[in-house]
């Protein structure tokens, strides 16, 4: 009997990961949705295109200030910043649970990056590596957790929707 309940609990976990992964996959995806915006408008280089295709992959290390500034740009067009460029945890949640996290899971998401905004020194009040710091910190966390999705599962998903 107690075989069964480990098996059925093991089950779950496996469920609860795999589940994990796909919301976290739509959050990157439509999160990076106004990326073509935010390059145009910041003039970004091709560069932060290959950190977002690539952020997800274990070892990936991401350098670019520029990223930085993409994130905050996408942010902020996704109205997820106070005035004070600062995360808004509500709107932040809210964004999670429309992209298919349930509320547990969503007030985890932006208690993570709460936790890594709190724990990330300022970079020189350069809020665009403070973001990539930030971000790199976030990465670690769902990596920790086994939620990142596969590499192949987001590029399969943009390619769709191209």
């Amino acid at each position: 009997m107690s075989v069964r309940l480990a098996l059925v609990v093991a089950l779950c976990l496996v469920a609860r990961v795999h589940s994990s992964q796909d919301v976290i996959k739509n959050l990157s995806i439509n999160f990076a949705k106004p990326l073509e915006d935010c390059k145009k408008e910041m003039d970004l280089p091709d560069s932060v295109t290959t950190d977002f295709y690539n952020f997800w992959k274990e070892g990936y290390e991401m350098t670019n200030r520029q990223t930085g500034c993409a994130i905050l740009c996408l942010s902020s067009k996704l109205e997820l910043l106070d005035q004070e460029l600062k995360l808004h945890h509500g709107k932040a949640q809210e964004f999670a649970q429309k992209h298919g996290a349930d509320e547990a899971m969503a007030k985890q998401l932006v208690q993570m990056i709460h936790s890594c905004t709190e724990t990330t020194p300022d970079a020189a009040d350069d809020p665009c590596m403070k973001t990539l710091h930030v971000a790199k910190c976030f990465k670690a966390k769902i990596h920790d957790l086994n939620w990142a999705p596969s590499m192949e599962l987001i590029i399969g998903e943009v390619l769709a929707e191209v």
